[in-house]
């Protein structure tokens, strides 16, 4: 429970483009709801904008992209362009997968969060979110 909110943290997590491997969405999405948050799974082959307009009907508090297909360079940029829109700045877009160091180092520059390897461990990503959710969710 972040004392802030009130209530448990809300977190969307989703699978974007063709990438079919959701195990590791799935094990991340149990562990953040053992670690008392709320999570919203949207399954597999969501676009960036089926992302946002879910997260913007949940009124979540974090947006965590699992994404092995290479295609994170165009994917978060998109992700992120779309919460700008909706004006959604204080909502975290984090993630996971196979993404390049340098890659990640980008996308922070952007407005991403900190990005996971495979192997990350599950309660660091837990800690990672209630913590920021707590210093820069605006309420």
């Amino acid at each position: 429970m972040n004392e802030k909110l009130n209530r448990p943290v809300r977190v969307l997590v989703a699978k974007v483009g063709l990438d079919g491997h959701d195990r590791g969405a799935k094990i991340i999405a149990t562990s953040l709801r053992d670690a008392g948050m709320e999570v919203i799974y949207t399954g597999l082959r969501q676009t960036p904008e089926m992302v946002v307009n879910a997260a913007l009907q949940e009124d979540v508090d974090a947006i965590g992209i699992s994404i092995l297909s290479g295609a994170h360079m165009t994917v978060f940029p998109k992700i992120m362009q779309l919460i700008k829109e909706k004006q959604m700045d204080d909502v975290l877009v984090t993630g996971g997968g196979i993404i390049p160091e340098d890659d990640m180092k980008e996308l922070n520059e952007i407005g991403v969060g900190k990005l996971f390897s495979p192997g990350a461990n599950t309660s660091d990503i837990a800690s990672y979110i209630k913590q920021w959710v707590k210093e820069n969710r605006s309420f």
